[in-house]
């Protein structure tokens, strides 16, 4: 996970992929478009296929909390 960065002074502190200025949300936006991640790495060739597999890592991670209900 050590290639998802967050910085509040870059991209309002949302999750970046390696301190780069393209976000987690604009890399699964390209897939729910449609797009394939050679499609998605020829679109943004600074990125690396572990870094494709690192944004839906952490997003799964951000999805699957417990939620806490009071009794």
């Amino acid at each position: 996970m050590d290639r998802i960065t967050t910085n509040p002074n870059q991209c309002g502190g949302r999750p970046c992929v390696r301190g780069m200025r393209i976000r987690v949300a604009d890399i699964l936006d390209l897939f729910a478009a449609g797009l394939s991640a050679a499609e998605v790495l020829a679109e943004l060739p600074d990125l690396e296929p572990e870094d494709l597999i690192a944004c839906f890592q952490y997003a799964a991670r951000r999805v699957e909390h417990p939620i806490l209900r009071a009794a």
